[in-house]
């Protein structure tokens, strides 16, 4: 008995698909080298990149990890879902949709594990900026951060300005000879709007006065309810970003086709949306088969 057969060729990616992926990943891509090439580059200006061993020797948080780490992610991601766009590339598109959706996951369990376990973060916070007060004048970029942070949080230390006790060259101990001793940061100073010249000195011997005299000459809050006290004011801009993030995480996503015949599907087991879900598509055609007569009759 004759039979007929099908055969399905290979997926095709439509145009919609295949550009919007690869002009979204082309800009992903040199935003994460960017970042990547201004970590390297405050790497090499303080040395790092010849003395390994300094990046273990800061006691606190080096900024310019940040850069790189999240400067490698992009370029990595970057470079998958642009040539995996460009070349269909099968194996390259399902590593830029798992990794995305693998920090999709991570950043919702944060928020969550945030939000039930406030008082354990809050300690974690106050733990974390003490050690960077530690290591205030160690290292210049963690000492901008700091100024920046204390500057536009109207705050200073942890949890106020004696948390500056804790390093070696503002602590109030008799021993100290520094003539930073028992003082904070300039940044710590109310700014007086009329001064055209920026007082490095005005928090010397701050700490030596009643608290109450420190109040007109410094902040006198901690960064970190000031901290938190600034995401309430700004809720709504806060949940923005987030959503925004999560938004530009979503779209780029790609079709992957199904090994199974039949329509594609996203990546499986994903509950976020696949892009252009008609792009993607088994394109079917018909296969004759050649019938042969032999001396017996004809073959089946």
């Amino acid at each position: 008995m004759p039979g007929k057969h099908q055969h399905f060729q290979e997926p095709e990616v439509g145009c919609c698909g295949k550009y919007f992926l690869f002009g979204f990943n082309i800009v992903f891509w040199v935003l994460g080298a960017l970042f990547l090439a201004i970590g390297l580059w405050a790497w090499g200006e303080k040395g790092v990149l010849s003395n390994l061993s300094a990046l273990t020797d800061l006691g606190g948080l080096d900024p310019v990890w940040l850069f790189v780490v999240v400067g490698g992610i992009m370029s990595v991601l970057g470079f998958a879902g642009c040539i995996g766009a460009l070349r269909e590339n099968t194996f390259l598109l399902k590593f830029f949709s798992v990794f995305l959706g693998l920090i999709f996951f991570l950043e919702l369990a944060t928020g969550i594990l945030a939000f039930v376990f406030k008082d354990w973060i809050r300690d974690q916070l106050n733990l974390f900026i003490n050690n960077n007060v530690k290591a205030y004048r160690d290292d210049i970029d963690l000492q901008n951060l700091i100024d920046f942070a204390q500057e536009y949080w109207s705050c200073c230390g942890a949890r106020g300005p004696n948390d500056w006790n804790l390093n070696i060259y503002f602590n109030c101990t008799d021993l100290n000879p520094s003539r930073e001793r028992c003082g904070v940061p300039f940044s710590c100073c109310v700014r007086d709007p009329a001064e055209d010249v920026l007082n490095t000195q005005c928090g010397y011997d701050v700490r030596l006065k009643l608290e109450l005299e420190q109040q007109g000459s410094i902040h006198t809050k901690g960064c970190v309810g000031q901290f938190e006290k600034w995401l309430q004011d700004n809720l709504i801009v806060v949940a923005g970003v987030f959503v925004g993030i999560a938004l530009l995480q979503v779209l780029p996503r790609p079709c992957l086709p199904h090994p199974a015949l039949g329509p594609p599907a996203p990546l499986a087991a994903s509950p976020l949306p696949a892009l252009c879900p008609t792009d993607l598509r088994y394109l079917p055609g018909p296969e004759p088969r050649e019938r042969h007569q032999g001396s017996e009759g004809q073959l089946p």
